[in-house]
């Protein structure tokens, strides 16, 4: 068995997220000021964390927020960022560049409710949801082939410093799992791997973990915790265990939506 960590984190602030104006993928807008400190103040959350892969969507929002958390990273300051086009937010067609209330407006004429309705030149969750499981298949493959190649790997990437690593910062708690590491059995970690992304994006892999492969959840989280948009450089945190020919590996998540390092940092949205 392969078993790896997998972080992901939201990216900043926008000024259109303050102003709950919809960005999309047509939108390229930078970080605010808020958004520049949120993504500052994740990367101290997170800077004793060795990290061994780094995935970021390629937009300005998500490239802006990947290099704030790298900034502030005792281990990870010279990692290469490798950006993927898969880790997008959800394409909102005609609907970009106006406020989130228009489109309640649109999906209401059209009787139906938002996630759920798609503007015309959007995608559908499903849609989004594939690209979430398209990526996700991809870095369970990527992990598995390097873990079976490279005998190196874990002497470069020790699996008690990966576990340690993540267990020390990732408080117990309300969205927490009650400990890190459930099975006192399991391998170590081969990898720790980082994905910085979209609100809706990340919604839909969610979802994705939750129905698709039957992800489990700290017992305390609602579904309505779990269906909810993370706030900004809000993060979620799983460990995946996957095996070679397995057609669907099986996920824990450690952490949903945690925000804790965003205490003294303005109020996000």
């Amino acid at each position: 068995m392969t078993r790896f960590a997998l972080t992901v984190v939201r990216h900043g602030e926008t000024r259109l997220n303050k102003e709950k104006i919809l960005q999309g993928q047509g939108i390229d807008e930078p970080l605010s000021e808020t958004g520049f400190k949120q993504a500052a103040a994740a990367g101290m959350f997170l800077n004793n964390v060795k990290f061994t892969h780094i995935f970021s969507s390629d937009l300005m929002r998500t490239k802006q927020t990947v290099h704030g958390i790298l900034e502030k990273s005792k281990f990870c300051k010279d990692m290469t960022v490798k950006y993927d086009s898969r880790l997008r937010e959800r394409k909102y067609g005609v609907a970009e560049g106006s406020p989130l209330s228009e489109l309640r407006a649109m999906a209401k004429a059209a009787g139906q409710e938002c996630p759920v309705f798609t503007p015309p030149g959007g995608e559908t969750l499903d849609q989004v949801k594939m690209r979430g499981k398209d990526f996700f298949e991809f870095l369970c493959q990527l992990i598995l082939k390097e873990a079976g190649q490279n005998e190196q790997f874990s002497q470069e990437a020790p699996s008690d410093c990966l576990e340690s690593s993540l267990a020390e910062i990732f408080p117990l708690g309300k969205n927490c799992a009650s400990t890190f590491n459930s099975d006192s059995g399991a391998p170590g970690l081969v990898a720790s791997v980082l994905v910085v992304s979209h609100g809706a994006y990340m919604r839909s892999l969610l979802d994705y973990f939750l129905t698709d492969l039957k992800c489990s959840f700290p017992v305390t989280l609602s579904r309505s915790e779990l269906t909810s948009v993370s706030p900004n450089t809000g993060m979620s945190v799983f460990i995946i265990n996957c095996e070679k020919g397995e057609v669907k590996p099986t996920t824990q998540c450690v952490c949903v939506n945690l925000q804790g390092h965003l205490t003294g940092v303005t109020k996000i949205h």
